[in-house]
């Protein structure tokens, strides 16, 4: 797919692609990825309008894109899927493909894998799922709600980068409280020996390894009922398969602007809190992040808030076309930069010109003291 095309459209620090996604990487240079964040299509039982492969195909169809994911992805980088589970049809018993797919990219390469590394598995609290399949959980009602994708966090090498510091949470009122009044060591009942160093002020708390999807965390409890507009009332009172919830956002600025537009939105949206905890967890300003299924680009949105260059790939032309909503003049930010995040320069802002490569590629390069570089192949 040689083609001399501009980006489908293009912001201060990325661009997005319309076009088959292994194709387009096949143009990146080897190990100049910082990080990969992406959503692919799941193993479904039931179709959806984005395109679904049945489990017992899924892992050998992933395993073309992982091959270019290990190939462009710096020894560094980081490749973070989000991959929701599925069921056996026709039974309420879950499919395996997902664990089947993280063994596959994990296994040694001289054992036929990939050979990448399970840094951690993250886990994605989403109540706004449905409860289905209806059959067990609604009208049999064998099975729980499932409410939580497993999201696999891997690397090239066993020390990707990252550093939590980057994705502190607030301290609870009980630990500022503890800061305040000061905090005696002591041996806890499960026999961990807590120090005076535990009473310290850092900053923040370490997160776990849930990234909660609620607009209001500080108001519900996770597991707590969410009202959905497609949902029937019956059906709301559904048990997760999370002991750890979320007002859903049903008519925001993407999706408005869409319906004024006369555009069809991506069905399966990224919630911003994804992105934003994975983004600021791997990568630092001016690191390069591809989405290579890349739906309503709530990945390019978010590096471009938090000044990380991106590229977006998406296949098909009406939810390219509705992702460029998102970066309107006017379009609310989805996350708050953070209030240390000193401007760069880019390429994009200074030229205001596309550079047109092979592949639909464009020009990125580093600045000031850093050496510059590009992404792609020869200049057209």
């Amino acid at each position: 797919m040689r083609l001399n095309c501009n980006p489908y459209y293009e912001t201060k620090f990325g661009a997005a692609y319309l076009g088959n996604s292994l194709e387009l990487m096949a143009g990146i240079l080897d190990e100049s990825i910082d990080l990969i964040c992406t959503s692919p299509p799941f193993a479904l039982i039931r179709k959806k309008e984005y395109g679904n492969v049945d489990a017992e195909e899924y892992v050998e169809w992933f395993k073309d894109y992982a091959a270019h994911f290990y190939r462009i992805l710096k020894p560094t980088g980081s490749l973070v899927i989000d991959i929701g589970g599925s069921w056996i049809k026709g039974m309420p018993v879950r499919s395996l493909y997902h664990f089947e797919l993280v063994v596959a990219l994990c296994k040694a390469k001289e054992k036929g894998g990939l050979g990448f590394y399970l840094a951690q598995e993250l886990y994605w609290y989403n109540p706004a799922k449905l409860p289905t399949p209806a059959e067990w959980v609604t009208v049999r009602r064998e099975r729980v709600k499932d409410s939580v994708n497993t999201i696999w966090w891997l690397s090239k090498e066993p020390h990707p980068k990252a550093n939590n510091r980057r994705v502190l949470k607030p301290y609870s009122d009980a630990m500022k409280n503890l800061l305040k009044n000061g905090y005696k060591p002591k041996v806890r009942p499960s026999g961990h020996d807590i120090s005076d160093k535990f009473g310290k002020d850092r900053g923040g708390a370490i997160p776990p390894n849930i990234i909660d999807g609620r607009y209001s965390t500080d108001k519900e409890e996770i597991g707590q009922q969410t009202l959905i507009e497609e949902t029937l009332f019956e059906d709301l009172v559904q048990p997760v398969n999370v002991i750890s919830a979320s007002n859903t956002a049903s008519n925001d600025y993407y999706q408005r602007r869409c319906k004024q537009e006369g555009f069809k939105p991506h069905p399966a949206r990224f919630p911003q809190a994804l992105p934003e905890f994975v983004i600021n967890l791997c990568t630092e300003p001016g690191d390069i992040v591809l989405e290579p299924f890349a739906g309503s680009n709530m990945t390019g949105r978010v590096a471009e808030t938090l000044q990380r260059r991106w590229l977006a790939f998406e296949i098909d032309e009406d939810y390219i076309k509705s992702s460029k909503l998102r970066f309107e003049e006017n379009a609310p930010l989805v996350v708050e930069p953070p209030v240390d995040l000193s401007p760069i320069a880019t390429e994009n802002a200074d030229n205001n010109q596309s550079v047109q490569l092979r592949y639909y590629m464009i020009l990125l390069q580093k600045d000031g003291n850093r050496s510059r570089w590009k992404l792609g192949y020869q200049e057209k």
